[in-house]
């Protein structure tokens, strides 16, 4: 293994008020000196049970999220899922190869191993879920690894198994939605610094240190409280160009009323979305046939190569395999029976067309 010990880098955030730009010293609050409160014990509790206390709040693995600062999750998904309009699907490592969550919980024990051999220093498990102890921010808990025991330089470990689709995160230190995930830890337990131990793709570890952030945390807990006021009123909140959002609003409004209409044209600024909407869609057009050409280009040169080089990369041009499949049309003609004996109902989805007066 190559162990690395780095300090967490500094990011900006483009959708809530919160930015992480660490300055050089590191400011105390009140808060700081408070205990976390232990809202649930979790050893011997189930993954049911355990998530019904993860909708009581914000958890440290939701923190970026809330902000609109995660790659893989939307504001919106994590609104379903704390409203209960969704549920978060479970992980079944015996039908589904690739399971990050069952894979990370037995690699956690193994990474905390080494943790403790590459640094010295002893950990312990938190068998809780803790809570902020401030009454205004209830809403924030955390669910820890591991705690570091003894040690002046951090009190808290985060493990991460990062497998080959994660590890683009983390060229350039730790991600920002990890960063976010543990300075949320740090608020909610008044701790001062943490170390994150990272395994990548099994066979190289990184250690990392955060320090507590005074101002970053000030403004987490300002964009988790905006989010967390949509939950508690059930207002949707801001929707962003991820395909979560989009699995999130077919979910949450999959039926459209037959011949209801709604007038957008009235309200403030709302007109230009479907202006802006307009343009844009010419601009995909554009660049989608000038991407066509280019790419036809390129291969009449290739001709029968399977691949092509240039100075700045290569293309490859390769033909799959050739496979066997069922014809289903032949089939219910030939016996319209194994329809009623075998039917499967495919759930229609909404198609969003654009339809313009010019």
């Amino acid at each position: 293994m190559n162990p690395n010990t780095q300090t967490s880098s500094s990011h900006a955030s483009t959708h809530l008020p919160l930015t992480l730009n660490p300055p050089q010293t590191t400011l105390t609050s009140r808060s700081q000196q408070n205990s976390a409160k232990r809202l649930a014990k979790t050893k011997g509790m189930n993954r049911e049970q355990w998530l019904q206390v993860r909708k009581q709040g914000i958890g440290s693995s939701d923190a970026a999220a809330a902000c609109g600062l995660n790659p893989h999750m939307s504001m919106l998904e994590l609104w379903m899922i704390k409203t209960g309009r969704m549920q978060v699907p479970p992980d079944q490592p015996l039908k589904n190869h690739y399971s990050p969550l069952y894979w990370g919980n037995k690699l956690e024990p193994l990474i905390a191993d080494y943790y403790r051999q590459r640094t010295g220093n002893k950990v312990r498990r938190v068998n809780a879920v803790l809570q902020h102890p401030d009454e205004d921010k209830a809403f924030m808990l955390a669910n820890l690894d591991y705690a570091v025991v003894g040690s002046d330089e951090v009190q808290l470990l985060e493990c991460k198994s990062v497998g080959e689709w994660g590890t683009k995160h983390w060229r350039e230190g730790v991600p920002l939605y990890v960063l976010i995930q543990v300075q949320h830890q740090l608020a909610v337990t008044g701790k001062q610094a943490a170390h994150i131990c990272a395994l990548i793709c099994g066979h190289e570890a990184k250690i990392f240190k955060v320090e507590r952030n005074e101002i970053v945390i000030n403004r987490l807990i300002a964009s988790e409280k905006i989010f967390w006021s949509c939950v508690e009123n059930d207002i949707p909140p801001h929707v962003d160009a991820s395909e979560s959002a989009a699995k999130a609003l077919q979910l949450l409004y999959p039926q459209h009323i037959p011949l209801q209409t709604v007038d957008l044209s009235t309200l403030s600024g709302v007109d230009q979305l479907f202006t802006d909407l307009l343009n844009e869609e010419k601009h995909l057009a554009h660049h989608q046939t000038k991407y066509d050409y280019l790419k036809h280009r390129i291969q009449i040169l290739m001709k029968d190569a399977e691949k092509a080089i240039f100075s700045q990369g290569s293309v490859t041009w390769k033909k799959s395999k050739d496979s066997v499949v069922l014809d289903q049309k032949a089939l219910l003609q030939a016996q319209p029976e194994l329809l009623d004996q075998y039917p499967q109902t495919r759930i229609g989805s909404r198609r969003f067309n654009i339809h313009s007066s010019s």
